[in-house]
């Protein structure tokens, strides 16, 4: 316990170090569908986003050799995979559709009018939305619309004691608006995060670990963009210039940021863990950015009863975190820290003469709470080679947890072993 209470003090001292924006996020589908609650749970290669401690945990959980305590959990041996993920508001997306026939309704009366008048469009326009209304009613009825998109590659590594990722996060967020007199689309959230980070881990006993890693991080942002149709004949060259300035700058290794990621993991009983990681911990600004370090502690609970390792190997984890202890998100309110969720595992097809470190094909379906909104997500593995995941959650767009929802799906191909 003098050991976590010495590592409680490193970090929140290396946390004054500095304290703003957020740090680039990778968005493991497993953790979000069981509520981003993972910092205890790290028994594969998402032990490099979430806590490095967990890395002594691969061959080893399930290993009736090296950690006969342990040895009814389903074993991993580690993995080298290739991600890529992509994810949307699709509700909204089915919505919009409408909203994009009914303005191009209007405009398209506006333009008829105008050529049969031989006057301006958009003088046309602005007379006919100041004769009716109820057509600015309409228009306002989509103030707003977000249309949030992600996109994710990873290339992953992790064995025991050792694990490495390169991978990158792009989000953009385009709206409508419905503006004073002419409606416009505006992008004012465009940013592309681009990380590389490996770490070790080592275990003093069986029951306790403790991990350390290393990251370097670039980010390029847009600056906010409007289309209407008094300015979008333009709209090519502005999106050349920002094409420009990103290819023009992504060699400048000035602007990388390096970093850390500490994490530490004890075996409290043989059911159960608990995790603490100080994360994203950077000595300059990115992009301009003064990153937030992401402070959580959580545990982990494994019934014996319910995992299984033999040929069709059953895993189920219980988990609950405290998240982003030092994040100013949501209000302030401590509640919207408390992440938890749960999961379960099922070999459902065996290979001949394998235990379940090399399976056939297996299903896992997750759920859970995050930031006080519901997740869930489902993933198929075939040969252990490839793996489909779709995971489900909300992020907040409010100033406090519960006022304004976005539910974001997303899906990832992975392969590898």
């Amino acid at each position: 316990m003098n050991f976590c209470k010495s590592f409680l003090m490193l970090a929140t001292s290396l946390a004054a170090l500095s304290f703003a924006a957020k740090a680039p996020t990778h968005h493991s589908l497993r953790a979000e569908a069981m509520g981003n609650a993972h910092v205890a749970v790290v028994d594969d290669k998402e032990a490099i986003y979430f806590n490095y401690a967990g890395l002594s945990q691969i061959d080893r959980l399930g290993n009736y050799k090296l950690r006969p305590e342990q040895g009814y959990y389903p074993r991993n041996i580690g993995d080298m995979r290739l991600n890529l993920g992509g994810a949307g508001p699709f509700e909204t997306y089915f919505s919009t559709y409408n909203v994009a026939k009914d303005l191009q309704k209007i405009y398209n009366d506006a333009n008829n009018t105008a050529k049969l008048l031989g006057l301006s469009s958009s003088k046309v326009l602005m007379d006919s939305l100041a004769a009716h209304p109820e057509l600015i009613h309409k228009i306002n009825n989509y103030d707003h619309k977000s249309l949030t998109m992600k996109i994710k590659m990873d290339a992953e590594m992790a064995f025991h004691g050792f694990g490495g990722a390169i991978w990158v996060d792009g989000n953009i967020s385009p709206h409508l608006d419905g503006g004073l007199i002419i409606p416009y689309l505006a992008v004012d959230t465009f940013y592309v995060d681009g990380v590389a980070q490996a770490g070790v881990a080592y275990g003093f006993t069986d029951n306790l670990s403790v991990g350390v890693g290393v990251k370097a991080a670039k980010r390029h942002k847009v600056e906010m963009m409007t289309l209407d149709i008094m300015n979008y004949a333009t709209l090519q060259d502005t999106l050349e210039d920002r094409y420009h300035d990103a290819t023009d700058h992504i060699l400048d290794f000035s602007s990388i940021s390096m970093g850390m990621d500490l994490g530490v993991l004890y075996q409290l009983t043989r059911e159960v863990r608990l995790g603490m990681s100080l994360r994203d911990v950077y000595f300059k600004d990115l992009a301009g950015d003064k990153i937030t370090p992401n402070l959580s502690a959580g545990f982990n609970y494994s019934p014996r009863f319910f995992n299984k390792n033999t040929a069709y190997g059953r895993k189920f984890n219980f988990a609950c975190d405290y998240a982003d202890a030092f994040g100013k998100g949501n209000n302030y309110k401590p509640l919207s820290h408390v992440n938890f969720g749960l999961e379960v595992e099922q070999n459902i097809l065996a290979w001949p003469g394998y235990n379940n470190a090399l399976r056939a094909l297996a299903l896992r379906v997750s759920g859970g709470f995050k930031g006080g909104y519901p997740t869930a997500g489902i993933a198929v593995e075939a040969l252990r080679f490839f793996t489909l995941e779709i995971a489900t959650w909300a992020e907040e767009l409010g100033y406090y947890t519960g006022q304004d929802e976005e539910r974001v799906y997303m899906a990832e191909l992975s392969i590898g072993f």
